[in-house]
Parts: structure tokens; sequence; C-alpha cells
């Protein structure tokens, strides 16, 4: 999947031209993932419906007490744009993060995707 906004389409083309060949593939995944991950979180960002009330009467409530006092002083301008704050919105509007990405990336990208994420879920003791 390309990025979005052009500039950064062209830098990350022009990277990949610079590698050697057998760096190239692995490198253009990464830009494949990371470019719908940003797609996906970006969709959160103009939806307005109820999203204050997201965040004050469920976000900051379902998160840990040391994080939710953080995030509360920050506010809601500072979080509208952050990951968790995005995924959470998405979720909430039924646009799971693992069905998107299976359906805008290839088999192979995806089951790629998969295995880091279990990965960095797993402990490492």
């Amino acid at each position: 999947m390309e990025h979005p906004v052009y500039k950064y389409r062209k830098a990350q083309a022009a990277h990949l031209s610079q590698l050697p060949k057998e760096e190239r593939e692995y490198k253009a995944r990464e830009f494949r993932i990371g470019n719908a991950c940003y797609i996906y979180h970006q969709q959160a960002i103009p939806i307005q419906e109820n999203r204050l009330i997201m965040y004050y009467k469920e976000w900051l409530e379902g998160l840990p007490p040391n994080i939710s006092r953080q995030m509360r002083t920050l506010g809601f301008e500072a979080c509208k744009t952050m990951i968790p704050f995005t995924r959470y919105v998405n979720e909430r509007n039924d646009i799971g993060m693992r069905d998107w990405l299976k359906e805008h990336l290839s088999a192979s990208d995806f089951n790629y995707w998969q295995e880091l994420s279990k990965k960095a879920d797993s402990p490492t003791f």
C-alpha cells in the first residue's frame, strides 16, 4: 500500500531505489504495512460524532490511573491524534485494525504483520 501523501510516497520510492536488491523487498514490505497502519489511524481523525464523550467518559476511564492522569493533563486536542486514541475511536466505530489490515494488505504482508504482532505481545524473559 502506498503512502497517501505524495512527498512521503516519493521519499519511500527513492529510499527503496538506493537499497541493495536483496534488502529492497523487506523494506518495501515494512513501508506497505506502515502505510496501511497510517491510513487506518488517519480514518479516526475526521470522525466527529461523540469523540469528546469517547475521550472523557470512556477512553480516559479505561486507562490505568497514572496514564489516565497524564492524558487528561494533555487534553483532548493533544490526544485526538495519538495512536491509542485513534485505535479506540476506530474500534468503537466498528473499524477493527486486524480486519481492516487483512482487507487492505496482501495475504503475505498481513501474515507478516500478524507474526510481528504476536512477537510484540509475547513476554521476553
